[in-house]
């Protein structure tokens, strides 16, 4: 138990320090240091930093898979699941406001940095975004389901627009040091979803 403790502060703690600044900026020493274990425990647990960086990546798109799914999939948050995707959106939003030019995301700040540098944190990215598309097709079956939206809707390729719609309002909004991209992007969302609203 002992060590998957330790292997799990490490991460969680590279994830924290890497948002902040980016993955080749961090050093082990750093992450080591702040989890207050000796560099030979490092190599206990990963084989390199590439492949620590893919574990790191995994670990972070889990948990957070774990709270999408919470906020966009449970009828206890709301029975309507286009109500419960508008509010996602409103809280990303928020967020954002309250990191003005930063990441919000791990997934998102690494992504141009690691993709063509390392093919394993590549496909844990891929998988990753493809795990997130499939949450916002779940949530439009289910407002298919329960004719809320038109069944015409291709939820498939509706989540690819809304997911790749935030990613790309994300970056110009950390570009810009502005929050408006983001807000620009959920207003098209809406009106989207508007418009197929049975």
């Amino acid at each position: 138990m002992k060590e998957q403790s330790t292997k799990e502060r490490i991460l969680e703690t590279a994830e924290a320090l890497m948002l902040e600044k980016s993955f080749h900026a961090v050093g082990l020493k750093q992450i080591l240091d702040a989890v207050k274990v000796p560099k030979g425990s490092f190599y206990h647990y990963f084989e390199s930093k590439e492949q620590f960086g893919a574990e790191m990546l995994k670990h972070y798109v889990k948990s957070t898979t774990v709270r999408k799914r919470q906020m966009l999939l449970s009828e206890d948050v709301d029975e309507n699941p286009i109500t419960r995707l508008f509010a996602y959106l409103d809280g990303g939003v928020a967020h954002l406001k309250t990191i003005p030019g930063k990441f919000p995301c791990l997934v998102l700040k690494l992504a141009a940095e690691v993709s063509d540098l390392s093919d394993p944190m590549r496909q844990e990215l891929a998988k990753g975004f493809e795990e997130w598309i499939g949450i916002f097709k779940q949530l439009l079956d289910e407002a298919i389901d329960k004719q809320l939206i038109s069944e015409k809707v291709d939820s498939a390729h509706e989540a690819q627009l809304i997911q790749d719609l935030w990613n790309g309002a994300t970056q110009r909004a950390v570009i810009n040091q502005s929050v408006v991209p983001v807000e620009h992007a959920c207003e098209r969302i809406k009106s989207r979803m508007n418009e197929v609203t049975i």
